[in-house]
């Protein structure tokens, strides 16, 4: 073997990180579910007050 002992020594560290990796709480289908309705909540409150600006700033000749 060229490699010497690199190859084992990079499997430990791939073992390793999939260690880390597994430990790793996994989020399960009802908090993912959650989070997109609230994540697309706050998207559509972003968007709406832009238009409230936006409706603003036309009512205001465009000037701030």
């Amino acid at each position: 073997m060229t490699r010497g002992n690199q190859r084992e020594m990079d499997r430990l560290k791939a073992q390793k990180k999939m260690q880390a990796n597994a430990k790793k709480p996994k989020e399960s289908a009802q908090s993912l579910q959650a989070r997109k309705e609230r994540d697309a909540a706050a998207l559509r409150e972003k968007q709406k007050k832009k238009e409230e600006e936006k409706a603003a700033l036309g009512a205001n000749g465009g000037k701030k």
